[in-house]
């Protein structure tokens, strides 16, 4: 497989280093590791702080920026940051309202962030931890005890961000953070598996005429492969999964991200989302919000993930509330 990088061992510093250089915005730590918005400390602001294993882009780096995050910590790819580097996000973001780590539930994840809010406060720094576990598919899975976090992370972020940007206080910043992880389901697809820099050749193998279904964005196993469906058999799959691990039928207005894998062009990611839409539709879902595109990736993946918020007015206020990052930008 033909990649478009130096090396390996390079190629979480060269894509740091090319954020630095596309995004002024921003200030980024090359040998950190670290992505922060270049106000922090905003004076009375609470900070937020995510991140993860690169490969997942734009999630979290991308995400860095007024009304979302205000740094990001990468991990090499599919691997946990280190407790270090998110001790020293929050030395940069701290502007005396305390910080927010939104952690995706992965044991590597966890536990080092749980390590790093421990020397957090013992620097004087009030610190509260969210984390978010939004995959339907499987309950335990390779890098997991319990669910995997992904999709909603970025309706966590999005409206946790937002609140954190009105001046809310560290207590109702995470209120809202944990309202938006509780009420988002994800569920994956796969049509063939991430190359890992590493690796250089596909992390597991899917036949020609063969799906994934329940997918986790490292590549981690679904819940069953069938032959492959047309896309409106797909939405069908995803949004019945999605909907039954709601208490309610139907559940509430939601906010709906289409999402590609990172291998998947837009042109079928917009057919899809039709369809999601209809499914939806069909199951008297009220769709408040949409939003399409490669957002939280797994490399060059082929396929797509549904993710599903349940929002009453006040998280669709904040939702609609403007965002100014390189992955993310509405309202300015």
């Amino acid at each position: 497989m033909k990649l478009l990088i130096n090396g390996a061992e390079r190629v979480v510093a060269d894509a740091l280093r090319g954020m630095a250089a596309a995004h002024p915005e921003l200030r980024v730590d090359v040998a950190r590791r670290l992505v922060v918005r270049r106000d922090a400390p905003v004076a009375g602001k609470v900070g937020l702080i995510s991140g993860g294993g690169s490969g997942h882009e734009p999630l979290h780096a991308g995400f860095v920026g007024p009304g979302m995050l205000d740094a990001a910590c990468a991990g090499e790819v599919f691997t946990s940051p280190v407790p270090d580097q998110m001790t020293r996000a929050a030395s940069e973001v701290h502007g005396g309202a305390g910080v927010l780590l939104i952690v995706k539930n992965y044991t590597g994840d966890v536990l080092n962030f749980d390590m790093a809010a421990e020397l957090v406060e013992e620097d004087g720094i009030e610190v509260t931890k969210v984390v978010v576990q939004d995959d339907v598919a499987v309950t335990d899975s390779t890098f997991t005890a319990g669910r995997r976090g992904t999709g909603g992370t970025l309706f966590v972020e999005k409206l946790a961000g937002a609140a954190a940007e009105e001046g809310a206080p560290l207590a109702r910043v995470a209120e809202i953070a944990r309202r938006a992880a509780d009420a988002s389901r994800s569920f994956g697809v796969a049509l063939h598996g991430p190359t890992t820099p590493a690796k250089g050749s596909p992390t597991f193998d899917l036949p020609p005429d063969e799906l994934e279904l329940g997918i986790g964005i490292h590549g981690e196993p679904g819940r069953e492969r069938r032959a492959m469906l047309s896309a409106a058999e797909i939405a069908d799959v995803c949004v019945e999964a999605l909907l039954a691990d709601y208490p309610t039928s139907p559940p509430g207005p939601l906010i709906c991200l289409t999402n590609g894998m990172g291998g998947t062009p837009l042109l079928e990611l917009y057919g899809f989302h039709a369809e999601v839409v209809r499914a939806l539709d069909e199951r008297g879902v009220t769709l408040a919000r949409s939003l399409v595109g490669n957002y939280v990736t797994s490399l060059d993946m082929a396929g797509c993930s549904v993710s599903l918020c349940e929002v009453d007015d006040e998280l669709l206020r904040l939702w609609d509330a403007p965002v100014s990052t390189p992955g993310l930008r509405w309202g300015h």
